[in-house]
């Protein structure tokens, strides 16, 4: 069964999420933009940019509302699959980054953090570490109308420009006391967990777009809802999972809406669709526990 890691503190599991990455960017499986409705000459898709391109399609139900969480650790449980596929180890486990030990430290010292070595995500703003232009293209992105187009660069950072410090750990131990799951209006305006995690209490933002806003500025990749391009948004993604899952064991396993109330959709029996996967698609209550799936090496927050 994978156990998650530290990628601060694993090395190793920094050479495999690095060669999973790359190895899923030159990977191809029929998928052509035209497939997916992306204006501009057909052309083949890798299986790294139809997250991208899923990510973007479900803007409308997987962010700002309860789906938020069980939407997005869906999402990860699928790449770690491709991953440990891709890098022949079954025991593979998605690294998280644990953001908030780095938000310990000083604006600068953040800069500087193992998860920058360019034996992980990178020193460099454009083209960082392994992640070069020849290797890991970006290939789908949003335009200013913010609709998924064609394009051929290299990965764009912008850290620390537009916030210059990241989420610490008394954020987060502040939001693992807030309950419940989430609650009516089921938005930005709920009080509850997931509200909380996602990062839209005031002063915003928090925790989750904290760290986007940090890592991707203005104009960087993890800013737009492209942001699956940048291998960073699934190492904070798999650390706001573990936060999740530390407030489960907490709070219990629970999810709101319930069955019958709620918005359609967003229920928790609501079905989630996947392109990686056929019907019938997973549904919240059905991830609320993974415990015989995937594992963190530590839940301490």
């Amino acid at each position: 069964m994978p156990i998650r890691p530290n990628i601060l503190t694993n090395p190793t599991a920094r050479t495999q999420y690095v060669g999973g990455c790359i190895a899923l960017k030159s990977q191809f499986t029929g998928v052509t933009t035209a497939t997916l409705g992306i204006s501009g000459p057909s052309r083949p898709v890798s299986t790294w940019d139809r997250f991208v391109a899923w990510h973007h399609s479900a803007m409308g139900i997987a962010h700002r509302t309860p789906l938020f969480l069980p939407w997005h650790r869906m999402m990860l449980r699928t790449l770690e699959r491709l991953i440990a596929t891709a890098v022949g180890n079954p025991a593979f486990g998605l690294p998280y980054w644990d953001w908030a030990a780095d938000g310990q430290l000083t604006p600068a010292q953040q800069l500087t953090s193992n998860v920058w070595n360019n034996n992980c995500m990178g020193s460099a703003a454009s083209g960082p570490g392994s992640f070069t232009l020849a290797a890991f293209p970006i290939r789908l992105a949003t335009n200013m109308s913010a609709s998924l187009v064609q394009v051929n660069r290299a990965l764009r950072r912008e850290r620390g420009l537009v916030i210059n410090d990241l989420p610490t750990k008394p954020n987060v131990q502040g939001c693992l006391t807030q309950t419940p799951y989430d609650a009516p209006m089921w938005n930005i305006a709920a009080v509850g967990f997931r509200n909380r995690v996602e990062g839209w209490f005031v002063p915003r933002p928090q925790l989750h777009n904290r760290v986007h806003v940090w890592v991707g500025g203005n104009l960087g990749d993890m800013s737009p809802s492209s942001s699956p391009n940048d291998p960073i948004f699934y190492l904070n993604h798999c650390n706001i999972d573990r936060i999740w899952e530390a407030w489960m064991v907490a709070n219990g396993r629970q999810y709101q809406p319930g069955a019958t109330t709620g918005p359609a959709g967003q229920r928790i029996n609501s079905p989630m669709p996947s392109p990686f996967a056929p019907a019938p698609f997973l549904k919240p209550a059905q991830v609320l526990n993974m415990t015989a799936v995937y594992t963190y090496d530590n839940l301490t927050v």
